[in-house]
């Protein structure tokens, strides 16, 4: 077989099935460390740089075994390629390359319908290489959008194929992590663009101001949305219940954990906020699915790679954080689980704030690796791991 390109869908099909694949990672050790390519599933990953290939050709290639399919991922694709030639010359059958490197992985977005058999349709936009979720919420071929990312096409050809019109597109906060998308959704489409003035009034977005426990509907009937102010992550911090019967969490309440809110450098102030806001949400039906801003790991999927959980469940998981009856204790639990945040996020809010404007490359690069917008233990231990 000659060596071949594939898409980054085609490679989330191959890990998700469990295909007997080696993924080969030829950037340098620094960059892989940053970010790679992770599954559901256990899987083969080998990082061996492009530069290696190149000086050391054949104590590469002799330590990939033959007769296995080979999956190659570079930065930007040359490099990949100059490989996959390598072991095309060297006799493996059966190689492939990314196509646009490792930034169409950290791009890609998985549709996955949540509650099939329902008369609207609420899809979760699950974003592997950010470890982040996105929702279309459609009915009579109109299409309301939360928390887009910068990959704006997918959500305007999403939309074509279901045949809808993008009416309403919201933000849950102004996201530090990744380039959101509202703005050139609604420049592009005409959709309203939705936020709190609580993140976004000194930006220089052209939005609507959101108002706590109002009600947003579609032209002819279907689900109702209703806005509730959850600040604490940030101060515009916004969740919407949909139907009385899930709830669009943004970056408030996870799976595992909550919001951290120490991202805009005033940690304390904040924690008040956002143990007003736990203990406000924590009065909320057990019943009420949870549909997060962000997942830690894929172990809070369901069997269908879903994030969604009831919130009865949630509270029971995270019962350290939401027993906590007092503000002093939270803090103190806050404090335990700061780690400094990426450098790159101060940038990524004033992208989002439309207060600086970056190109294509530079965009790519602030966008690239996971979120780190949980108060966690787990995240703080990572932290210290990589210190030493």
């Amino acid at each position: 077989m000659a060596v071949f390109t594939y898409q980054a869908s085609d490679l989330f099909n191959w890990l998700t099935s469990k295909d007997n694949i080696i993924v080969l990672d030829v950037r340098n050790d620094k960059d892989f460390k940053r970010f790679q390519v992770e599954s559901p599933y256990p899987f083969e990953m080998m990082n061996i740089s492009y530069y290696d290939f190149m000086e050391i050709e054949d104590e590469c290639v002799a330590r990939l075994p033959k007769g296995r399919k080979i999956r190659i991922v570079c930065a930007k694709e040359g490099s990949a390629k100059y490989v996959a030639d390598i072991l095309d010359k060297h006799g493996f059958e059966d190689v492939g390359y990314l196509t646009g490197g490792i930034k169409t992985w950290g791009n890609l977005l998985v549709p996955k319908l949540v509650n099939p058999g329902m008369n609207y349709k609420l899809y979760q936009f699950t974003r592997p290489g950010k470890a982040s979720c996105s929702y279309g919420l459609i009915h009579d071929k109109e299409i309301m959008l939360f928390d887009p990312s910068r990959a704006v096409d997918f959500y305007i050809d999403f939309a074509a194929k279901k045949g809808c019109t993008i009416i309403k597109t919201f933000e849950t906060h102004l996201q530090a992590d990744y380039i959101a998308g509202s703005r050139t959704i609604a420049a592009r489409t005409g959709a309203e663009f939705l936020a709190n003035d609580g993140d976004f009034k000194g930006s220089k977005n052209n939005y609507i101001s959101l108002k706590d426990c109002e009600i947003h509907t579609f032209k002819k009937g279907g689900p109702k949305i209703k806005v509730l102010f959850t600040p604490g992550h940030t101060p515009g911090s916004t969740s919407f219940i949909v139907d009385d019967k899930y709830m669009i969490s943004g970056d408030m309440v996870f799976i595992t954990s909550i919001g951290r809110p120490d991202l805009g450098g005033k940690a304390i102030e904040w924690a008040e906020m956002l143990f007003n806001s736990m203990k406000m949400v924590k009065k909320l039906e057990n019943n009420l699915i949870i549909l997060p801003g962000h997942y830690m790991n894929w172990e809070e999927a369901d069997k269908n790679l879903i994030f969604a959980l009831p919130f009865g469940e949630v509270k029971e998981r995270n019962k350290h954080i939401y027993n906590i009856d007092n503000l002093d204790d939270f803090i103190a639990f806050i404090k335990e689980n700061m780690r400094p945040q990426p450098e790159e996020y101060a940038q990524i809010r004033l992208a989002n704030a439309n207060l600086e404007h970056y190109d294509e490359d530079k965009q790519e690069e602030l966008d690239l690796g996971k979120n780190e917008c949980a108060a966690t233990a787990y995240a703080a231990a990572q932290a210290k791991k990589e210190a030493t």
